[in-house]
């Protein structure tokens, strides 16, 4: 595998401290703007450019334009948090940028652009090497399973608890409503026992579709274990934000209430949805339990609304299942 020189790739963050690994800080050319970036254009070439994401969507597409008119030999990376990686694949595939890397980044994370950077599109398929070729094929499959749950295709524990940490990151900064449920499915042992561990296993894989065609885009569906899943409903990327002032961090969250319609909708999907290896009796019998918890009321981490929405998880239980609790209420939604 081909390493390029370090002080050939160029970052350009304003915050680099969270974006860029921080053993490696010292290894890249880094500057914070756009101005800074033409200045160093000016005494070297260099063969990679990550671009940290910002908030305006048509802010970084100015951006990117304007790097592709100074150095347009130049790949252009776009360094992502996990909760922006949406934008990143639209711009890479819109073709605005060449590809994107989720922060922290490193050297590493660089690999093979010395290869791709400077040999023609056209031959790059011939200039790198079969050997090269499976090693990424490797590094895809064992970064997907890193980050992905094998039986249901939803994000595993390890990336939920990061992405949550990550948005609550952004939204101290922003006006962001984020919320956090934790559900699992109501007697799921006696499906297992009744119908054989393949029949549970269509259902959690079931759930899951269920639960994404519910939410939204940019919401997150992940597998924490067992037959408990988690779901981080979040604003989502807008075009241009303010930052929170106290008023507004307690005012009636609007967002709130849109995700108490998303789950109920899915709990009504859920429960009339047609299994057909539960046989004629299974139509209308999948329910679940589940605990929301919202950010920041009822905790400014994610181990804090882990632990909210897991207590609140355990009074649905308790008070008959088939419900979701939010936290704070006694009445079950």
């Amino acid at each position: 595998m081909v390493f390029p020189v370090a002080n050939n790739i160029l970052i350009i963050a304003e915050n680099q401290n969270n974006l860029v690994c921080q053993a490696d800080l010292t290894r890249f050319e880094r500057c914070k703007n756009l101005l800074q970036a033409r200045q160093l254009y000016s005494q070297k070439t260099f063969r990679a450019v990550g671009l940290a994401i910002g908030d305006n969507k048509d802010e970084l597409i100015s951006q990117i334009e304007q790097l592709r008119q100074s150095n347009p030999q130049a790949k252009i990376f776009l360094l992502a948090q996990m909760f922006q990686e949406p934008a990143a694949i639209e711009m890479v595939r819109k073709g605005l940028a060449d590809d994107y890397l989720i922060c922290p980044v490193g050297i590493t994370d660089f690999a093979d652009v010395a290869v791709v950077s400077v040999v023609p599109a056209a031959a790059v398929a011939t200039s790198v090497s079969p050997e090269s070729r499976q090693q990424n094929e490797r590094t895809e499959i064992l970064e997907k399973l890193a980050t992905v749950d094998d039986l249901t295709g939803a994000k595993n524990r390890r990336y939920v608890r990061e992405f949550l940490r990550q948005i609550i990151e952004y939204g101290q900064k922003t006006v962001c409503h984020i919320s956090l449920l934790i559900f699992d499915i109501d007697n799921f042992k006696s499906y297992n026992d009744k119908f054989g561990h393949q029949v549970g296993d269509k259902i959690l894989k079931q759930a899951v579709v269920m639960m994404q065609q519910s939410c939204r885009k940019h919401d997150v569906v992940g597998r924490i274990g067992g037959d408990e899943f988690a779901v981080v409903f979040w604003d989502g990327p807008k075009t241009q934000r303010t930052a929170p002032t106290q008023e507004r961090r307690h005012r009636d969250n609007p967002s709130a209430m849109q995700v108490v319609t998303i789950i109920n909708r899915y709990r009504r999907e859920l429960a009339r949805t047609d299994l057909p290896a539960l046989g004629s009796t299974g139509i209308g019998e999948l329910t679940i339990s589940g605990g929301l918890a919202s950010y920041p009321q009822d905790g400014m981490t994610a181990d804090e609304l882990f632990i909210a929405a897991d207590k609140a998880l355990l009074e649905a239980k308790r008070s008959g299942k088939n419900r979701v609790y939010l936290v704070g209420t006694t009445q079950a939604q």
